[in-house]
């Protein structure tokens, strides 16, 4: 030991004798929620309270909230004296709510308290009053995350529901979220196959599972994780009560007892766990339909059909636009089915039609539940598409082209109105945010410089230049991401086996496999048009020369009532999906890019053979304790990260790039990672598919310099091409008079406008707490540029949007409460306040930026002008659509 420390130049002082202290624990546990005792801990409670009854009973929601205090070292234990205890304790028998709130607030402050005493005297802890009124399809959510060392509680936040809670809605407070991460500094678990260095922390995960989580005097056990909760190491985990059991929820959720698979049997659960909005005013009629079925290949694999009545229906449950045709497409779940389910004229009435490959199992709850709709977002490319159609013969200097249009762009955009207004409308992402963004720039808060706005738009640049440096996401204009359907018709030419693909032998137009895309007109708002000619077709990830496939779009009026999706043919030897990096049509996103500059000299390599392992099956009934391992190997065995970034380094490295049989051995290899999670068989990789050496655009920061290279391949000329710029919120431009003299000042309304807004601060704080995001403005937009600990940066957009539009529709419907209605002359006035009361509060706090005080013989700012120390300003633009009318004095 001594050796170890000197190594790291620690110094070592050796002393004559050696005093051991033994340590007091702290008996607070024990008091607030007796539990049997060791007798030396009980003891020291008969000590510490001097033979008095040590009994305090606590609501549960102070002693979690009293857990997320002390968890997050905001409270220590051994500051935590008996009088401390007995005034929670009067407290939670004067008012169980506002015992509970003040700890949340002291939570909400993230400043560590020494006395815990000091916060009985603390004013604004007491007024503190957050909670309010949650859309229906929204409930508060408890969450741990787990370390190797720690266990960490979250202040319960708001967030979307799924089948299960929705169901036990009476016993939402005893489901909590489980994620099981690195240290706060080192983000996720890394996965380390056929390693035994991190054993003893895998063992730590089981055993959680296994005993489940004290909290209080509830005790939380193992339930199921959700599909997407499982890749991120997530979990859910249930208190039982008397009435309910986990295993009462599972045998709810649906009959799994002929499944052998552990992979598929934690998939079937995982199913009901998908975050949905529950569409109440249908009443659907289920037709049974029969799959398309060909060579071994499935051409109708996850969709079905759904009546256009059913998807007015629906988009009027989802508050979709009136003015708008409802969407072509969602992806659902209905019991144990799942998948897409398009619009087609033959449903009719309340009609969903059904295949048998999206029935997955048999439950008990049938209703129909949403998870997204159909809509257009603009194309990008990756660094692992842009290195396929490079060795496809697409040259360099039409990426590189492309990037520097684009980095023009951005600049030019923050302070030209047209060229901001263009760029946003063209440049449309997943969300659709930019056309948010758009519309407040048409009503001319860029022309006035607002603040709001304008750290919008510094943020979606810094957001969009993050993602070239890092990802190569290069903005594909005449391109889109689309959800996936099947042409019911059977009009559209498929794949053929037999036509030749070798290099050199170019396909005829005529032989191409054929599509149709019909997207928004970008000159002309509500207009589609149709798109013709040749494309270049894909989803991600794509690794295989062979995922990206050439085809052709062509014009079929019976399938004009579809729009934003784009429809595969049921004709031909193979499917075309699948050849798409394995694709199928339950739910996946493809590219369509009919840009003739990315059309690629060489068309449609050989796709790769997607089969999928035959998995291991138990030969016995399944056991909750089966899931739990599975759990805890896939943890260890994950290796699709690290196979995803060794494919970017071979394909750079080697000469035939994607093409290498190293870099096919790896495609192959991540088909079979992929796969895990529904097979249970791992993906290894051997040691010669390990990277010796890496490109400078990797930035492998740690590994040793003579294994880093410059790379002068094009992703490593891309990546120099761009340099990083910092967001920096906009917090000295003018708020906009043209709202600020709208409406007189009133009182009342100004003083309900500040209530209201504390809320709201407070749940912004607490979702920027939890997700470790730093500024409002990243949850307003989901722009968001923190790296997640856990999953991936599109995974955190995707998450971050459905947070975000929960948490304005829950205020617009507070607000409008308080206003008395969503009528605009009701309305109007109060989202006036709303905005004066955010422009005094920056208006004072700039003041204080721009004050002096001397500290240590220097002059500093009374306050810094950073987003953790100034106050919020989102609050009024949940009204964005008002806001806009006020300012352009459109009063109908």
């Amino acid at each position: 030991m001594k050796q170890a420390l000197e190594d790291w130049n620690v110094q070592v002082l050796e002393a004559a004798t050696v005093t051991t202290v033994t340590g007091t624990p702290p008996a607070i546990w024990s008091i607030i929620n007796p539990l049997t005792l060791s007798p030396e801990l009980a003891q020291f409670t008969d000590q510490w309270f001097h033979g008095e009854d040590t009994h305090i009973t606590l609501p549960f929601e102070m002693s979690y909230q009293l857990e997320v205090c002390i968890s997050q070292n905001l409270i220590n234990e051994h500051n935590i004296t008996k009088e401390f205890i007995s005034r929670l304790g009067d407290l939670a028998l004067k008012d169980p709510v506002k015992g509970r709130t003040v700890l949340e607030y002291i939570a909400e402050q993230e400043v560590r308290i020494y006395d815990p005493l000091s916060i009985f005297g603390d004013e604004e802890a007491f007024a503190y009053s957050p909670n309010s009124k949650v859309p229906h399809y929204c409930g508060y959510t408890r969450k741990a995350t787990i370390t190797p060392t720690m266990i960490y509680f979250s202040t319960p936040t708001v967030e979307m529901t799924n089948r299960v809670i929705r169901h036990y809605a009476s016993f939402a407070d005893r489901f909590l979220r489980v994620q099981f991460t690195g240290e706060k500094t080192e983000g996720r678990i890394n996965s380390c196959a056929d390693k035994t260095r991190d054993d003893e922390i895998y063992l730590r995960v089981y055993r959680t599972l296994a005993n489940g989580i004290q909290i209080g005097h509830r005790h939380y056990e193992f339930l199921a994780f959700g599909n997407s909760q499982f890749r991120e190491n997530g979990a859910y985990f249930f208190c039982p009560h008397e009435h309910l059991t986990c295993d009462d929820i599972r045998q709810w959720m649906g009959n799994f007892t002929d499944i052998r698979v552990v992979a598929k049997y934690a998939a079937r659960l995982g199913q009901c766990f998908s975050t949905t909005r529950a569409i109440h005013s249908a009443r659907v009629k289920i037709v049974k339909l029969e799959d398309v079925e060909r060579n071994g290949y499935c051409f109708t694999d996850g969709v079905g059909k759904i009546s256009d009545l059913l998807a007015n229906l629906i988009a009027q449950d989802l508050n979709l636009p009136s003015d708008m045709s409802p969407p072509s497409a969602f992806q659902f779940r209905m019991g144990g089915c799942k998948g897409i389910l398009a619009v087609w004229p033959d449903a009719k009435g309340q009609e969903v039609h059904i295949r048998k490959s999206q029935q997955k199992f048999t439950a008990v709850y049938n209703g129909l539940e949403i998870i997204r709709c159909s809509q257009f977002s603009t194309a990008a490319l990756n660094r692992q598409t842009i290195v396929i159609l490079s060795s496809l013969g697409v040259p360099d200097e039409v990426f590189n082209r492309m990037l520097l249009e684009q980095l023009s762009n951005y600049q030019a955009a923050l302070g030209d109105r047209a060229i901001a207004l263009d760029l946003l409308s063209r440049y449309i992402d997943s969300n659709q945010m930019t056309l948010t963004i758009a519309g407040m720039v048409v009503d001319g808060f860029m022309d006035s410089r607002e603040p709001f706005l304008m750290s919008l738009l510094h943020l979606w640049r810094c957001w969009s230049i993050k993602a070239l440096k890092e990802k190569a996401r290069i903005i594909v204009e005449k391109g889109a991401f689309l959800l996936g359907v099947v042409d019911e018709t059977g009009i559209l030419k498929g794949h053929k086996n037999q036509i030749s693909t070798m290099p050199g032998c170019p396909m005829k137009l005529e032989d191409l496999p054929q599509i149709f895309v019909q997207v928004p007109e970008r000159s002309q708002t509500g207009r589609y048009v149709v798109i013709d000619g040749i494309c270049v077709l894909g989803r991600n990830p794509s690794l295989h020369p062979g995922d990206i496939r050439v085809v052709r779009a062509i014009d079929v009026p019976a399938l004009h009532h579809l729009r934003d999706v784009v429809v595969f043919p049921q004709q031909g030897d193979r499917d075309v999906p699948s050849m798409c990096s394995g694709g199928d049509l339950d739910g996946d996103d493809f590219f369509v890019l009919w840009d003739k500059d990315l059309e690629p000299k060489e068309w449609n390599v050989k796709a790769m053979s997607y089969s999928v392992p035959k998995p291991m099956e138990l030969g016995k009934p399944i056991k909750i304790q089966d899931l739990m391992r599975f759990f805890v190997r896939f943890m260890k065995n994950d290796t699709l990260p690290t196979i995803a970034l060794a494919h970017v380094a071979q394909s750079d490295y080697r000469d035939r790039g994607v093409k290498d049989p190293v870099c096919l051995r790896l495609a192959e290899l991540h088909s079979k990672a992929v796969d895990y999670v529904k097979t249970g068989e791992k993906a290894t990789m051997e040691k010669d598919l390990i990277p010796r050496r890496w490109p400078h655009f990797m930035e492998k920061k740690f590994k040793p310099k003579e294994a880093i290279y410059v790379s002068e391949k094009i992703l490593g000329q891309l990546y120099d091409k761009v340099e990083s710029v910092d967001f920096i919120p906009q917090y000295e431009a003018p708020f906009d008079h043209r709202i600020l003299n709208a409406y007189p000042v009133d009182a009342a309304l100004l003083k309900e406008a500040r209530l209201l807004k504390y809320s709201y601060d407070t749940a912004m704080k607490r979702v920027m707490a939890q997700h470790e995001i730093r500024t409002e403005f990243e949850i307003w937009s989901a722009f968001v540029l923190s790296k997640p600990r856990v999953g991936t940066d599109y995974k955190m957009h995707e998450v971050m949007a459905d947070v975000s539009i929960a948490l304005k529709t829950r205020f617009r419907k507070n607000c409008t409460d308080v206003a008395g209605g969503k009528d605009f002359d009701k309305l109007a006035p109060f989202v006036a306040a709303m905005y004066r009361v955010t422009y005094e509060e920056m208006d004072s706090a700039l003041g204080e930026c721009r004050m002096t005080r001397a500290v240590g013989g220097k002059e500093v700012p009374l306050r810094s002008m950073e987003p953790r120390y100034m106050p919020l300003m989102s609050f009024p633009w949940i009204f964005h659509d008002v806001l806009g009318r006020i300012a352009n004095r459109v009063l109908f």
